[in-house]
């Protein structure tokens, strides 16, 4: 097939490029290179089934393909938060021209939804029924609001014009090819462990996060996508719980650095909990997650390691 990736220079999006072409497929990656990266994906541009544009997906874009994966948004708070505007856009006005594109060509078209949807949620774990516990004018909000919406306009792009829609929502998510200043709690605490600096913790470190290293992730999205019994939204993220104080002591363990916790004051409206319900993604992908925390740390760490140069 010919697949459409946007935000396919990005972390996710630069890994799931990897996989789709090595499963045969020619892969367009469209990208504007906010958070995305060139290096990501610079090793395939020699591959002739490989093809990269400079786009944003808030301006039109007309292509012949036959599968679409909307990934263009960034996905970290200091990210997101730098220009709140263009976040509410790229997810609503990015999901309109990927849908509009996919009605026209009549291609599957697939969506990167988030666990945040969920906002600070009142239900534990977090189930697809669940509605969500959101604040729709908050600092995090650009981020929450356009992603609920952008899975609001899928379903009525499939009601009401029959696309063919599959939604993901994406629990914490980590790797190789995270940016070291994204912000996000994985990258925070290995680069200030490799930098030897202290690990900063947001207040007392009991609220809990479950990570789902990246190779798991996109396998899940490839079996969402290549079958024909649901469209989700479907869960795909790693179950396992952990506080933020334990995943800061799984890196300093296994970076073996000096470096202490220190506490500073939990930005407003952050999660206390979240942990996915995957029973659906069991059911109906026959999918779960094979890599552990310590296995997908150690990668991380060393790829971290290799890119800051220490």
């Amino acid at each position: 097939m010919r697949i459409l990736i946007t935000g396919g220079a990005g972390f996710l999006g630069s890994h799931l490029c990897d996989r789709l072409l090595s499963d045969g497929h020619e892969v367009v990656c469209l990208d504007n290179f906010f958070t995305g990266r060139k290096r990501n994906v610079a090793h395939l541009l020699d591959n002739p089934y490989f093809e990269l544009m400079r786009h944003d997906v808030t301006d039109p874009f007309k292509l012949e393909v036959d599968q679409i994966y909307n990934l263009a948004c960034p996905a970290s708070p200091p990210h997101y938060q730098y220009n709140a505007i263009k976040t509410i856009k790229t997810s609503v006005m990015g999901a309109i021209n990927c849908l509009g594109l996919a009605k026209r060509v009549k291609a599957r078209v697939f969506q990167a939804s988030t666990s945040e949807v969920y906002g600070d949620p009142l239900e534990h774990p977090q189930s697809e029924s669940y509605w969500g516990h959101v604040n729709p004018i908050g600092l995090r909000s650009c981020y929450d609001e356009g992603k609920r919406c952008a899975e609001t306009l899928f379903f009525d792009y499939h009601r009401q014009n029959g696309v063919d829609i599959r939604i993901v929502r994406i629990f914490n998510t980590y790797g190789p090819r995270m940016l070291a200043d994204d912000g996000r709690v994985v990258s925070n605490f290995i680069v200030q462990a490799l930098r030897g600096e202290d690990l900063t913790i947001y207040g007392d470190g009991l609220q809990t996060r479950s990570f789902c290293y990246f190779s798991d992730l996109i396998e899940g999205f490839i079996r969402l996508m290549n079958q024909d019994e649901v469209i989700g939204p479907i869960n795909i993220g790693n179950p396992g719980e952990f506080t933020m104080l334990e995943l800061a002591e799984k890196v300093i363990e296994i970076t073996g650095t000096s470096s202490k916790i220190v506490h500073k004051e939990l930005p407003s409206d952050d999660p206390k909990q979240r942990k996915p319900d995957i029973t659906l993604a069991q059911k109906h992908l026959n999918w779960e997650p094979t890599i552990t925390l310590d296995e997908g740390l150690r990668e991380t760490i060393a790829y971290f390691k290799e890119d800051l140069g220490l």
